[in-house]
C-alpha cells in the first residue's frame, strides 16, 4: 500500500491537480450554486407553509434533492476527469516516454484513477458544511448520509474505471469521453428504468407508493457491474 501511494505518477497528478485555479474555482463556484439551492429552498417552504419553520419531512426532501444534485455533478463530472486519462498522454506523445520508466502498466493507471477520484472527493467533502444544515432541521440520521456518501464513492470508482478502460482503448480522447458518458446515460437510464418497474410493482401490490429495498439495491447492483 506504501508502494502504491508513493507513485511518482500520482504525486504528479495530485500535485499538478490540485495547484490548479480553475479546480478551486470549479469548487467554489459548485459550493455558491448549493448554498443558493439550499437557502432558496428553505425560504420558498417557509413562505409557503406560512410557519416559519421546518418539518423533519421536508428537511428530508432537501437533503434528497442535495443527494440528487451531488450525484448529478459526479456523473457528469467523472467522465471529464478519466475518459482523457491515458489517451491525452499518447496524443502529446508522452505515453511512450512514461512506459519507458519503471511504472508498471497498473502503477500509472493506478495513479491517474486516484488522483481523479482524490479531486470528486475533495468535491463531495467539501459540500458536508451545507449538509450540516440539514442535521440543524432533523430528519436525517448519521447513517443515511454516510450511505449516501459510500454510494458516491462506488460511483466515482465504477464510472471512472469505465472512463480509463475507454481512455486506455481508445486513441482519441473526444471518443473515449463520448463513450464514457454514453455508457454512463445507458447505465444511468437502465438502472433508472428497473427502478421505477419495480417500484410500481411494489405499488401496485401494496396498494400504497412504497420504495422497495430490493430496487435499490438493483439500481446500484447493476450501475456498478
Amino acid at each position: 500500500m506504501k508502494q502504491l501511494l508513493a507513485n511518482p505518477v500520482l504525486v504528479k497528478e495530485i500535485k499538478l491537480r490540485f495547484r490548479s485555479l480553475k479546480s478551486f474555482t470549479g469548487i467554489l463556484f459548485y459550493l455558491i450554486a448549493m448554498c443558493i439551492f439550499v437557502f432558496g429552498f428553505i425560504m420558498l417552504t417557509t413562505s409557503f407553509t406560512g410557519t416559519g419553520y421546518f418539518r423533519p419531512e421536508e428537511s428530508f426532501f432537501m437533503f434528497a434533492m442535495l443527494s440528487y444534485i451531488q450525484l448529478g455533478l459526479i456523473l457528469f463530472i467523472t467522465p471529464g476527469l478519466t475518459a482523457g486519462a491515458i489517451s491525452s498522454e499518447r496524443e502529446k506523445q508522452t505515453l511512450n516516454i512514461l512506459l519507458t520508466t519503471s511504472q508498471t502498466s497498473f502503477q500509472i493507471i493506478f495513479g491517474k484513477l486516484t488522483s481523479s477520484i482524490a479531486f470528486l472527493l475533495l468535491l463531495v467533502v467539501a459540500g458536508l458544511p451545507i449538509y450540516s444544515l440539514v442535521f440543524l432541521f432533523g430528519g436525517v440520521s448519521p447513517g443515511q448520509l454516510g450511505i449516501i456518501f459510500l454510494f458516491f464513492f462506488l460511483t466515482m470508482l465504477a464510472i471512472g474505471g469505465i472512463g480509463i478502460m475507454y481512455s486506455t482503448i481508445i486513441r482519441k480522447t473526444i471518443v473515449a469521453m463520448i463513450a464514457t458518458y454514453g455508457t454512463m446515460i445507458f447505465f444511468t437510464a437502465v438502472t433508472g428504468f428497473i427502478y421505477l418497474v419495480i417500484t410500481g410493482m411494489n405499488s401496485m401490490a401494496a396498494g400504497t407508493l412504497a420504495s422497495s429495498p430490493i430496487a435499490h439495491f438493483l439500481q446500484v447492483l447493476i450501475q456498478l457491474f
